[in-house]
């Protein structure tokens, strides 16, 4: 089975392709600059999105497993709520400090070191003794997962640029498949096996995907020659010449506070009353915002034609919407309550998605020399949004309630529609 294909490069960024000397383990590639004409063959799509939502799913795994995790080692609530915060801080750190090597070395050797690195970390997760090493092993975690956002900086160099919304949103629904559906298989598998097993099972994920992407995927021609120390300092320079990639970082920063705020503390708002609910039921709900997921390639397809403003702020007001529906859920019996909630897991979800795709569509296209640093730069952005919601969730359902975790969701998904509706948001187009 192979992945792998001859791309022919284009002088999109200055730079024609050379051959590479074959590697005498596997059949011969090229060195990649920028996509050709020809549409990205599915099986390369296929991988690309495969690798995405293993490698991002390994940040979310620990969500639903949150309550058996606490009862099994004997953690209180809050010190077990600082494992998705401190993984979404080693995946904020790893993103600004990481990602922007993609723009300096080969993107394949880099994918392959992660992919290495990660599964070491998820299988040290599966072994640790109590709380303090897992809080470290949390936050190494973080920094490999990374991965996943040179996967899709990868994506948006091999392909076409008339299809480069479509391959990126088609790549990241698979990396929004893995975050969602994550929930649901270490729900499962929590349950059944243990939450340990689960952290076996992704180690094993990870390194069998590595072995594909060492089989199936090309090399990168560098796009720059800066130093490591000049990459970095580029970011600032980056981040002052486009007000389109602040503006993206700002609100897809805020949406994904609600979306971290939500996912991070349902599973322990379910174990208590008036629910009871398992792990595995908690997992469940990732099958609601799985669906909305899937509408990430139609985003892409919008985007492509129209531009990708008009997605991003019907993104931020859908998302908007669905959290706001929640508001009425203390009048309802605990059944209703629950259909309620997947309801609207699948908007605010679909909502969230369609509006990152937007802006990826959007920042990738600024500066095609610096797509791993302005990819690093958004996504740094959505990160600390994302230990931001998982840190005031916690804080707000232990002290306050579900309630008060709806209305932080409702008001950045808010502040984030009023960032995509300001007056000069257009020049982003």
């Amino acid at each position: 089975m192979s992945f792998i294909r001859t791309v022919h490069s284009t002088a999109g960024n200055g730079s024609g392709a050379s051959a590479a000397t074959p590697r005498p383990s596997r059949p011969a590639t090229t060195a990649v600059s920028e996509g050709g004409s020809e549409p990205l063959p599915a099986s390369l799509t296929l991988l690309l999105a495969t690798g995405a939502g293993l490698s991002v799913a390994s940040l979310y795994y620990s969500q639903p497993m949150l309550g058996v995790i606490g009862t099994n080692i004997g953690a209180s609530d809050t010190a077990v709520g600082l494992v998705p915060t401190l993984t979404q801080l080693g995946y904020a750190l790893g993103i600004l400090l990481l990602t922007p090597l993609g723009d300096r070395f080969d993107r394949r050797r880099i994918i392959l070191i992660k992919a290495a690195l990660l599964s070491v970390a998820l299988l040290l997760g599966g072994l640790v003794p109590d709380i303090l090493p897992l809080l470290a092993v949390s936050f190494a975690v973080g920094l490999t997962a990374t991965l996943a956002q040179d996967i899709v900086p990868a994506a948006a160099t091999l392909a076409p640029e008339k299809q480069r919304g479509k391959v990126v949103g088609t790549v990241m629904t698979g990396l929004l498949l893995g975050i969602l559906l994550s929930r649901v298989i270490s729900g499962v598998v929590a349950e059944h096996f243990g939450w340990r097993a689960m952290y076996m099972l992704a180690a094993a994920s990870v390194a069998l995907i590595g072995v594909v992407a060492w089989r199936g995927l090309p090399r990168f021609r560098p796009s720059s020659t800066l130093t490591y120390g000049a990459l970095l300092g580029s970011l600032s320079s980056l981040w002052r010449t486009h007000g389109a990639l602040r503006r993206a970082a700002l609100a897809q920063g805020l949406l994904s506070v609600g979306f971290s705020a939500f996912w991070s503390t349902l599973a322990v708002m379910l174990h208590g009353a008036p629910f009871h609910l398992g792990s595995a039921a908690a997992g469940a709900f990732g099958l609601a915002g799985a669906a909305g997921a899937l509408g990430a390639p139609v985003a892409g397809r919008i985007s492509d034609r129209l531009g990708p403003e008009i997605v991003t702020r019907l993104g931020a007001g859908l998302t908007a919407l669905s959290f706001a529906t929640m508001l009425a859920s203390p009048w309802l019996a605990p059944n209703h309550r629950l259909w309620l909630i997947a309801a609207s897991a699948i908007g605010f979800d679909l909502g969230v998605q369609m509006t990152l795709v937007a802006h990826q569509t959007l920042v990738f296209g600024l500066e095609p020399s610096a797509r791993s640093r302005l990819n690093a730069l958004l996504f740094t952005g959505v990160f600390l949004g994302m230990s931001l919601g998982a840190a005031s969730g916690s804080l707000l359902l232990a002290r306050w309630g579900w309630g008060a975790v709806t209305l932080l969701a409702i008001a950045a998904s808010l502040a984030a529609l009023l960032v995509r509706l300001w007056p000069g948001a257009r020049t982003a187009r």
